[in-house]
Parts: structure tokens; sequence; C-alpha cells
């Protein structure tokens, strides 16, 4: 079947391949095998000459450069300078000097688009009240759901019965049972292929403030998903890269340039083993050093940190005091402990005192025997709901009940507090009154992996006991120094009071500033990174040196977070979560305008690529569209996704939140007004 062309593609003709020859039309190098055929020949043909080819045509989206204009290589993109996404559509003037790509971080020079994310001090914390829909939305979205739900039992019913080749997994055959007959799969065929187009949406090139999606389209209901061979640049708010550190230039990324021409790609083995460097201690202290606590402990994967590290911590004969929604790895490390769980309803500090009272006074099952030891786990700041624990009070509860502390912050450390040290920052905690902080480097630092923080004496057995240093492979090199460079952006540097030899970018720094007020590193600044944990082979950037990068960063995720926040709510939608929070959840409720706002959002002139989620990840009935807002974002850029979902709610019928409404443009113009205001009218 022919190709058609999507209707959001770049191009409107025909597909055509992204490779090329310079100066020459494509040849259709549709295949891995005819490009490296062509690489090969332009090879050839350099030799030929006598010339030893340059270099050799990168599988990349930018060109390369070889020794001969006639070498294959891979054409741009056509650019559009005027929606906004790529250019700035004001042209910065002679005193504004940007040292970012646009399309990955964008120019915001203007200093009122600023905020510091903290809780004022001495009240208490509280959500946005979660408001519930009128009921003729509510029924709708149940019977939704129950004409789907039976319109796929009776296809079922009547496909195994006259298409039985399409149903044979779902049959037992020759003596084996079914793998795939669970409601799962039936959910998966069912109901989320209907607006499988919504999810798993291919990208290349950088996640940062836009993204390229690669255009797709489906002849079989999304069976199956046929690319076009055309690309669209959009707006981005869709990935986890809440400080904008996913960028293909800058500090960082000379800094993870460094470490591969230094240590390759690998570190070759299990921590345990063979496979730690010297640059995970370094990590590690660092990282220890950014959360205020004496010991830290780096994984290679977020989800491992909690699954394979939970089971370390507790046993039979311990509880585990759970948050009822709670992330799925954390669920598996729990059952893998083999300690009871009971769970408490979402950020309920009622529900959890009860709770706290009834366990203790009665004690383990059947024989009524105190526990071993109680643990709670809460998330910093919930992917779903966009709410902080309420930690004030998980404080005050665990001085009179002395159970132990495990706080998940992979979504709050680096994105909340006026440090970014996530949710004890963001209230004003001292950190080490919280036993067990855990975090991820995927969503705030641009790389991978988590971390476990704590005593020494804690860490130090869960690197024996913790299965992830036994089984899991060691953190990359590069991905360590991204973690790094990143972290060190936040912090800032210490800088010593001699030249360092070992250090050509901190001597260098160091001579820029010898007029300048130098801090011994007997009296390190609290909070920043001394000049003798980073690696001496590391280049260092002026603005990574005194933290105005990461405090640039900080103040943008926090103006924009606010902003698109309390901006929803004015239209009149109904949201989740803090005001302050980065993850903004809009309620869209029916299965069926997933996908239509999806689409809707893609298809505009200037497309917005978002997620949509539903059933498992919340409840069946709260289906949403979680926007991941980040500081490469611009406020133009929030303002877009504002108007986008003015009309598209007005159209969508999503507008059902009750308080005083606003119109799109004062929103816009009252922005700076709306988010300094201490609490939202």
């Amino acid at each position: 079947m022919p190709s058609r062309p999507s209707p959001i593609a770049f191009n409107s003709s025909s597909p055509q391949s992204i490779f090329g020859k310079k100066k020459a039309s494509s040849s259709g190098l549709s295949t891995a095998a005819s490009y490296l055929s062509a690489v090969s020949e332009a090879d050839a043909r350099a030799r030929t000459r006598g010339a030893t080819p340059t270099a050799t045509p990168a599988l990349s989206l930018s060109s390369s450069v070889t020794s001969s204009s006639e070498d294959t290589v891979l054409e741009e993109t056509p650019t559009d300078f005027t929606d906004g996404l790529s250019y700035p559509r004001v042209p910065p003037t002679s005193s504004q000097v940007f040292s970012t790509v646009h399309s990955e971080f964008g120019h915001c020079a203007n200093d009122d688009y600023r905020y510091t994310s903290q809780h004022r001090a001495g009240t208490p914390y509280k959500s946005i009240p979660e408001q519930d829909p009128p009921y003729y939305i509510l029924l709708t979205t149940y019977i939704s759901y129950i004409l789907v739900i039976c319109l796929g039992h009776v296809r079922d019913f009547m496909g195994k019965r006259f298409r039985a080749a399409s149903y044979r997994h779902l049959h037992p055959w020759n003596g084996y049972a079914a793998l795939n007959s669970d409601f799962d799969s039936f959910y998966t065929r069912r109901l989320k292929l209907r607006i499988d187009d919504s999810f798993s949406q291919p990208t290349t090139g950088v996640p940062g403030r836009t993204i390229v999606i690669l255009d797709r389209y489906s002849p079989d209901y999304n069976k199956t998903m046929i690319p076009t061979g055309t690309r669209t640049r959009a707006l981005n708010i869709s990935s986890y890269n809440y400080l904008g550190f996913a960028q293909s230039s800058g500090a960082c990324t000379d800094a993870v340039e460094a470490s591969i021409e230094r240590y390759g790609l690998t570190a070759g083995g299990p921590r345990i083993e063979c496979g730690t460097l010297d640059l995970h201690q370094q990590a590690e202290a660092l990282v220890a050093r950014f959360l205020g606590m004496e010991d830290a402990l780096i994984s290679s994967m977020g989800f491992a940190t909690n699954s394979t590290i939970i089971p370390g911590l507790v046993n039979k004969g311990c509880l585990v005091v759970s948050d009822e929604l709670n992330h799925a790895s954390i669920r598996f490390g729990v059952r893998l402990s083999g300690a009871n769980v009971r769970t408490f309803k979402h950020n309920d500090m009622n529900a959890l005192e009860n709770l706290l009272r009834e366990v203790i006074s009665q004690g383990q099952p059947k024989t009524h025997r105190p526990w071993k030891k109680i643990l709670l786990i809460v998330e910093g700041l919930y992917s779903m709901e966009g709410t902080f624990a309420n930690l004030p009070v998980i404080m005050e509860l665990k001085k009179k009940y002395k159970f132990y502390l495990f706080v998940d912050e992979a979504h709050s450390i680096g994105a909340i507090g006026p440090r970014g040290r996530g949710v004890t920052d963001y209230f004003g905690i001292d950190p080490s009154s919280v036993d067990i902080l855990m975090g991820t480097f995927t969503k705030s630092f641009g790389a991978a992996g988590g971390y476990i923080a704590g005593k020494k004496a804690i860490v130090d057995r869960l690197r024996l006991r913790g299965h992830s240093s036994t089984y899991c492979e060691s953190m990359s090199p590069p991905v360590l120094t991204q973690v790094v460079a990143s972290m060190v952006s936040i912090m800032g540097i210490t800088l010593p009071a001699e030249k360092p030899s070992s250090s050509p970018s901190l001597a260098l720094l160091r001579s820029n500033n010898d007029h300048g007020n130098v801090i011994p590193e007997s009296e390190v600044i609290p909070g920043t990174a001394p000049a003798s944990a980073l690696p001496p082979w590391m280049p260092i950037a002026p603005t990574m040196a005194d933290g105005s990068d990461g405090r640039l960063r900080l103040q943008r995720i926090a103006f924009n977070a606010r902003y698109l926040n309390r901006g929803l709510r004015k239209l009149g939608f109904i949201t989740y979560g803090s005001d302050d929070s980065p993850i903004v959840p809009l309620l869209l409720f029916h299965p069926g305008k997933m996908a239509v706002f999806s689409r809707m959002m893609r298809t505009r002139a200037v497309p917005i690529i978002i997620v949509v989620v539903a059933y498992p990840a919340t409840p069946l009935i709260t289906s949403r569209v979680r926007f991941c807002l980040s500081a490469a974002h611009t406020k133009e850029d929030v303002d877009t996704v504002l108007r986008a979902c003015d009309e598209i709610g007005d159209v969508l019928d999503l507008k059902q939140a009750s308080g005083e409404r606003w119109p799109i443009e004062e929103i816009i113009s009252r922005a700076v007004e709306i988010v300094r205001m201490p609490e939202m009218p």
C-alpha cells in the first residue's frame, strides 16, 4: 500500500529519504545496507584520489562534512523560521547573548519570568482541592467504558468462532495454555488499541524544548504503524527534562565528550566486582554533599533503585506503610522483601496517624509480637497527581511514633526548592532528619539511573545487600559525567585558594578571579562543590562554577510550573496537584477524549506533543493529560499551550471547574501577577 503523507508533516509531498548526496538529489537510501554501501563508496573514492577520509558520515540528523563534496551526508530538515520553535519570533537585541540552541533551551532574557519554588513558612501545606465534574460527565464516562467493553466482548466472541486464526493466541493450543487471555490482554486489544496513535510516538534528536517526531499512519486501525518518511518539529510538553539539561551542546555536553575520550562508554561489570571507577566514587560523594547526607549509593536504573534496595532495608517481620499512590517500583520492591505492607489514603495525614496507631498497638498478625521495624515510604512529588508529600506533618508523626522514613524524590529532586534539593528544600526541612532519600537522575539531570542516600552505616549495608550492586551493570562513564556536570551547575564550585595544576579549567577560572574573594577549601560553602571533589580533566564553564546556570534553570522551571498550573485553573479546567509542581495533570475523564485531545494538539499550526494517561496508571474514570514542564520552555511556550487548551477545552467540553474564569488574553497579560500571588483566588 502506498504511504500517505501525514497531516502534520513538514512536507506535503511524497515522503523522501533523509539520506542524500551533496549537490545531488536523493537516490532513496532507505535501508541501513544502502547507507553503509554509500559510505563505503565515498571512502573508496577518497582513497582512489590518494586522500584519507577525514570523517565518515554521521548517523544523526546533523550534516557531517567529509573530504569529498560528493560524499553522502544527512540532509537537514527544512526549518520554518516563523513558528517560534527553531528560532524566536522576536530576535534578540545586540545586548542579549544566548549560549543555548533555541529549539533545545528557549531564549528568555526577561527577569520578570523568574520565580523561586518554596513553601511559605508558617502555613500548612495544602494541594489544590480535587473537584468532581458534573454528574453527566461521570455518567457518560461510565457509559463509554461499558459500551466499549461490551462491544469488545462481542467482537471476541464472534471472532473466536468465525476468525479463529486471528484469535489463536487467546486459545489453548497443542496442550499449551493461552499466554495472553486475561483482562490486561482484553484491555490492550479492545480499549488501548483504539487510541494507540497517542502512545509510543517515535522521535529523533534532542528531547529538549522542542522535539522532532517521526510521522506515521495506520491502515488497520492502529494494529500496525507505517512511517511516512517525514518528520515534524513540535513543542515538547511530554519529556522528563525539568531543568532542561537535555542538550546537544553546552558545558555538560563538553564534559561528557571529555569523559568518553578518557573512559570510553562502559564500566564493564557490576559495582561489587570490577565495575567501580573513580568516577563512581566521585559522583557518590558529590550526590551525598548535594543532598546533605553522609553517604550515597548510585544505581544504573531508577526503577531498580527502589525494587532492589527496599529488600535490603526490610524483610519478614517488618512493616512497610505505603501511600496508596506510590510508584510501581516501590510496590515491586516491597513484594520482593517479604515484609508486611499496609497502605493509607493518598496524602491523608489523619488516615496515616490512625493506621500507625493500629499497627503499633496490634503488632504482627497472629502472634501480635512487636514489628522488627516500621518503614514509611512516600514520594516527594507524585508523578500522576502533581502533589507533594506533606513532609512537615510526616516529620512530626515520625518524632511521635518512631518509624523510619523513606522518601522517593524521583520527580522532586532538582525540580523544586530554592536550591533544587527537592521536597526537603521546598519545605525547609533538614534532609539529615530523613532516614533514606531516594531519587533518579532521569528527570532533572538529563542522565539515567538513581541513588540512595542516608547515613554511612546504612549505605554501606545496602552496597552488599542491595541486588543492584551485585547483579546490575555499573552506570556508564558518560552518564556519570552528565550527573556530575549537571549537579555542579546547580551547586556551584568553591575555587581553591591556589591555582590547581591538575585542572586547566579551574586554573583559568582561578586566574580570572584573582581580584575576588576566594574561599579556602577548609571553609567550603555548605552546599557548593569543592574543586577537589571534581575530576581534574573535566572542563568547567564560568556559569557552572558560580552556580548561575543552575539558579537560572531553577527559577525558570518554578515560573513555568506556577504559571501553567494557575492559568489552566483560571480557564476553568479541573487540575490536580500543587501550584509549584512541574507536573500538571488536566482531567479529561472520557476515554475517547484522550485520543482527540492528543491529536488536536499534535495537528495545530504549532504542534504540541503531550502525554495522555489512563487506566491502569490512574483510576478508570480519571483519564488525564499530563503536562511536563521544563526550564527550557519560555513564557511564550506556556502561552501557546494555554491558548491551545482554551480552544480544545471548549470543543471537548473540558472546562468543568467551579470558580471565577478569566479570558485567555487576560491570563497571558497578567502572567507575572498570577505567578506571584500568594494564594490563587
